[in-house]
């Protein structure tokens, strides 16, 4: 088997392999034609994977996984590897960018790719406007001048499969039009193929490192974005859920101007939700606008179990209200999730469990949820503790904690985070990519993160009694006691009676 090679030979075979696939690319002819271009950016891929299993097998061989030499190496070779994924994802761009926000939105990989593919953005050359004007009359049967009493050529935004133009109807109402790429479904496929194989490639060279499930999920996200209709639906799913939220805003879609390659909606103004510098002078607290931003999330979660999958900055405005007030704009509705129901209530649940740290609860809800090995580490990704501690809610992990979790830490294998991530269901992987946390650090908003999960998720827990679930809570820390009025509120919709929860915290 190839994974037994010497290091020095693996690498050999790896690196003239490639060489020689990419030479070769590059001197075909036509290198404007989209097959020329897939096959060239098909050839960047293969080599850059190839040099990194090399460099993966020579720097770590012979060395045992469980000594700090090998931890260290190891680091080093994760740099350099997310650096040579970002160089790709740059100079490939379209899909592979896309590809990279996507991994960089899993908090559950390697630092080092966190850190690196962070930086990466959209770096699209907007299409010219011929080509763009092109999609429109074929797409709404009119030219742009006859729909609209001015259009803007230039794109105010530009991205891997689309481009956003502001327009105004001829009734003077204010519209983004988002105008799919020409071709994009068919590049797409032949890219996300080529990311196919190389992921059985990586796993040929290192069987512990699975990745599969991360192209899975990758080519389910972008397959969604590509169906305009599918989001304009989702626009007003979204919209139906909150309609009752005063601070939350989902721009209106324009049917009769949409089709499944334009999509017409209301332009909103704002700007984006991590802008603090913007939040402070217009005299708005950031830390207010997180919570928010939490509320709305956790409400997306535990009570509607329909979900926004790309919630970057980009897609997410602050709008100012009137004096000191705002609403949040929810935009880019692609990627969209309807979580199973039995999900949603069991996710509630396992809040309730971690809150608790009732171990037996969270080791059934984890073998529920397909990881019942690694029932452990869930309060850990979630809030922050081990299952056996014994600090207070939101106060962090003790020292011995600390040590403990190392070397806990220690003795995971790469091939023990490959069996999670395969095993969690589509539901959870959603979930965990739309974590607000890193943003409430930036906000300034993250000791209410726990409290906020958990007034949703108690809210819509079945069959649960009131006394059951917030006794214990004060007793374990009555410095975090809860509240909000719309716990009670929600709490009232359970059922219960007025004042109830104020009593109890008494």
């Amino acid at each position: 088997m190839v994974s037994k090679f010497p290091a020095k030979a693996t690498a050999a075979f790896c690196l003239i392999t490639a060489g020689c696939f990419t030479s070769q690319a590059n001197l075909l002819p036509f290198s404007d034609s989209p097959v020329s271009q897939g096959i060239l950016r098909s050839s960047r891929a293969i080599c850059t994977v190839a040099i990194t299993v090399a460099d993966y097998k020579y720097s770590l061989y012979g060395l045992p996984n469980d000594c700090d030499e090998y931890r260290r190496l190891l680091s080093e070779v994760h740099l350099r590897s997310a650096k040579r994924l970002l160089k790709l994802c740059e100079i490939n761009k379209g899909f592979y960018v896309k590809a990279g926000q996507f991994v960089s939105s899993l908090c559950q990989i390697p630092k080092e790719y966190l850190l690196t593919l962070s930086s990466l953005q959209d770096q699209v050359v907007p299409y010219d406007f011929k080509v763009i004007k092109e999609v429109l009359v074929s797409n709404l049967g009119q030219d742009p001048s006859e729909l609209f009493t001015w259009f803007n050529e230039q794109p105010i935004a530009a991205a891997s499969i689309a481009q956003v133009h502001h327009a105004m109807l001829k009734d003077h109402q204010e519209v983004a039009i988002k105008v799919q790429y020409p071709g994009i479904e068919k590049k797409m496929k032949l890219d996300t193929r080529i990311m196919y194989s190389l992921s059985e490639f990586v796993a040929w060279f290192f069987p512990e490192f699975r990745f599969r499930w991360l192209v899975s999920e990758f080519t389910e996200a972008i397959s969604l974005e590509l169906d305009f209709v599918q989001e304009a639906r989702n626009f007003e799913t979204m919209s139906n859920n909150f309609r009752n939220n005063k601070v939350v805003r989902i721009p209106h879609i324009f049917w009769d101007l949409t089709t499944n390659q334009v999509l017409t909606m209301q332009f909103c103004h704002g700007h984006k939700v991590d802008d603090v510098v913007f939040l402070k002078g217009m005299k708005i607290n950031p830390e207010k606008v997180a919570k928010k931003l939490l509320e709305v999330f956790a409400e997306m979660i535990f009570v509607h179990g329909f979900l926004h999958g790309d919630p970057h900055p980009g897609n997410i405005l602050v709008s100012i209200e009137g004096q000191g007030g705002f609403s949040l704009v929810l935009l880019d509705h692609g990627i969209c999730k309807k979580l199973d129901e039995v999900f949603r209530l069991e996710y509630c649940q396992l809040w309730k469990a971690l809150i608790l740290l009732d171990s037996r609860k969270i080791q059934h809800l984890a073998e529920r949820f397909g990881v019942g090995k690694y029932y452990r580490y869930l309060p850990i990704i979630f809030s922050g503790r081990t299952i056996d501690s014994k600090s207070g809610i939101g106060k962090g992990m003790l020292v011995e904690e600390q040590k403990k979790l190392k070397q806990h830490l220690k003795a995971l294998k790469m091939e023990d985070i490959s069996s999670f991530m395969e095993s969690l269901p589509s539901n959870f992987l959603i979930i965990l990519r739309t974590d607000k946390q890193a943003w409430c650090f930036k906000m300034g908003e993250v000791a209410n993160l726990w409290k906020i999960c958990l007034t949703w998720s108690l809210s819509e827990v079945e069959s649960m009694l009131w006394f059951d679930i917030i006794r214990p809570i004060y007793q374990i820390d009555r410095k975090y006691r809860i509240h909000s009025s719309k716990a009670y509120y929600r709490g009232n919709e359970s059922g219960f009676v007025d004042g109830e929860a104020e009593a109890m915290s008494e």
